[in-house]
């Protein structure tokens, strides 16, 4: 994947200002000397639950772990790896909904290090600017890969396309399974979670909103 590291620190700034950045004290540090750091700390958690590191089933257990964090699960906490979104001049003057639906949402509870699964619905109404499909899910993936609730993840993916568009015309809406719930706790199998940014004609425009709302 194409990164913008300039661009990545451009949007943090912007969500910073805003209030809806992920509490950080700092952005991931994906060198081997952190990732040997958190393959120690696991171990000491495994550890402590009585598990026999020894067993070859188990060894690699805490290695993988560690490779896992940094480099899959939680690789949007640096914006090192934001991609690369260039936005091109709208020349074909298109003025109606760009509606991408059905990207894969994969993400973490912070509050209990669970999985987040469902999946997301942008759509925008292009100004001055168009971008390229595939960057709206690639968007939607980096503020995933991270501990997260929800409604930061809608917000941040909104703020994000707002920021790199120049408008406010974006509806983002994201559906999905918390296993929190679902796997401890109440143990609802069933329940969805479903929220929503709405801005400009979308929140505005109750016949643009609907539209959205029925894609």
């Amino acid at each position: 994947m194409k990164t913008d590291k300039q661009l990545g620190k451009q949007v943090r700034a912007h969500l910073e200002a805003l209030g809806v950045e992920t509490p950080m004290l700092k952005e991931l540090d994906s060198s081997a000397e952190n990732i040997k750091d958190i393959e120690q700390l696991f171990a000491q958690i495994m550890n402590k639950l009585g598990l026999d590191l020894k067993d070859d089933s188990l060894a690699d257990t805490p290695k993988r772990v560690a490779k896992m964090f940094t480099k899959e699960l939680f690789y949007g906490l640096s914006y090192d790896n934001f991609p690369k979104c260039t936005a091109v001049a709208n020349k074909m003057s298109y003025d109606e909904m760009v509606t991408v639906d059905k990207i894969n949402v994969s993400s973490s509870c912070e509050h209990h290090f669970v999985i987040i699964d469902g999946v997301a619905r942008v759509s925008y109404i292009p100004g001055a600017k168009v971008i390229g499909l595939s960057k709206i899910n690639r968007i939607v993936d980096f503020f995933s890969k991270r501990p997260q609730i929800q409604e930061r993840l809608t917000n941040q993916i909104f703020h994000a396309l707002s920021y790199i568009l120049g408008t406010q015309d974006i509806a983002v809406m994201v559906k999905a399974t918390h296993y929190c719930v679902k796997a401890r706790g109440v143990k609802d199998i069933n329940s969805v979670t479903t929220t929503t940014k709405l801005g400009g004609v979308y929140k505005t425009e109750p016949t643009t909103r609907q539209e959205f709302l029925n894609i």
